[in-house]
């Protein structure tokens, strides 16, 4: 179904869902505060959909202050600092089973999101939580190389080792918060991506070491223009922004390792323990939930939706495109994050910044 033809659907859906909830707007608007990553949710550009803008259509009475961060561990540090509150925060999988054990979550109300029948039983009951108690599965992907065709030669991919190689000094950029790039590391030496042995958290602060000579920096969303803009040629990040960068550059192109592990994962909505406006978190869940609006949004981030009725308002190219959606064959080579101990993460953190200071 092309875009165009979601945009009326889901336009459709937001008008009767205003219906429902009496549209005349209330005399006590309620401010939702909404955290997530940067660029994960369609807001109207490019002709697609405003998810936003839709809800605030469907919910007159509530407005949406949206905000993003750039890692798992920034959204964690925010909220534990204190002195902030967000209503809907979107975590991924390793960082909800940290929250969890910190009592930084407050548990659901399913009542007022019963579109979570919705959601496919494959991303339910996962380890991060596994009586479906404090999350509602919002997207899903995975972690692996982009790379520009024009100046990576073929015969050099298909493994984690291109991130090391020499040929391509000053064009590699390194993904910029330390669960990920150790589990390149970690993957690299045939290690867990969730190991705790200091030695081997050690040998992958080593390797991540050696690659510095060659390295032009580490980065997160600025990722984006440097691969776009051709100033960097090679890359790890996350399958669906590679999605974004790859619309804008058609020589950019992605891989998953071959016969080398990779991290799949789930970000997920939840509400912060110090949220203001608890319903109302959990009618934006809902409202993300309802496959009109979970299609179009995701055919905009390029990530894997966990609704498969969404698939149905997606455009087909996106909704059946390898990168977004690998075959069960090489996802059988991921593996998922679980939360490590305070002090395996401390030491991993720790060894991080140790490596990141030794960039010239």
């Amino acid at each position: 179904m092309k875009k165009v033809v979601t945009i009326v659907l889901v336009c459709a859906l937001a008008l009767s869902l205003a219906a429902l909830s009496g549209c005349g707007g209330s005399s006590d608007q309620v401010t939702l505060r909404v955290y997530n990553w940067g660029v994960n949710i369609a807001d109207g550009s490019d002709d697609y959909i405003d998810v936003i803008e839709l809800f605030e259509e469907a919910y007159p009475e509530i407005d949406v202050i949206y905000d993003t961060y750039e890692t798992n561990e920034a959204l964690y540090t925010r909220l534990a600092g204190g002195g902030v509150s967000y209503d809907v925060i979107i975590p991924s999988d390793y960082m909800i089973a940290r929250m969890i054990r910190e009592d930084m979550l407050l548990p659901l109300n399913f009542d007022n999101i019963p579109n979570y029948d919705l959601v496919d039983d494959t991303f339910k009951n996962q380890s991060y939580d596994p009586n479906n108690e404090y999350s509602v599965p919002y997207t899903w992907g995975t972690v692996g190389i982009i790379y520009n065709t024009k100046y990576v030669d073929e015969a050099d991919i298909g493994g984690w080792d291109l991130l090391w190689n020499e040929k391509y000094a000053d064009r590699i950029v390194m993904i910029d918060n330390s669960r990920d790039a150790f589990a390149i590391a970690e993957a690299m030496l045939g290690y867990s991506l969730n190991t705790e042995d200091p030695d081997e958290i050690q040998a992958a602060a080593d390797l991540l070491a050696e690659q510095l000579p060659i390295l032009q920096s580490y980065q997160m969303d600025d990722m984006y223009n440097l691969m776009e803009n051709e100033e960097a040629w090679i890359a790890p990040y996350y399958a669906g922004d590679a999605m974004l960068m790859m619309d804008e550059n058609p020589d950019l192109a992605f891989y998953l390792p071959e016969d080398q592990t990779f991290n799949v994962f789930i970000d997920a909505m939840c509400i912060p323990a110090s949220a203001e406006n608890k319903e109302e978190a959990e009618l934006f869940i809902n409202f993300l939930c309802e496959p009109e609006i979970s299609g179009g949004n995701m055919d905009y981030i390029g990530y894997g939706t966990p609704v498969s009725a969404a698939k149905e308002y997606m455009d087909p190219e996106m909704a059946n495109n390898p990168v977004a959606y690998p075959d069960e064959e090489t996802l059988a080579r991921g593996e998922a994050f679980v939360a490590l101990s305070d002090e395996a993460q401390q030491l991993m953190d720790n060894l991080f910044n140790e490596v990141k200071a030794g960039l010239a």
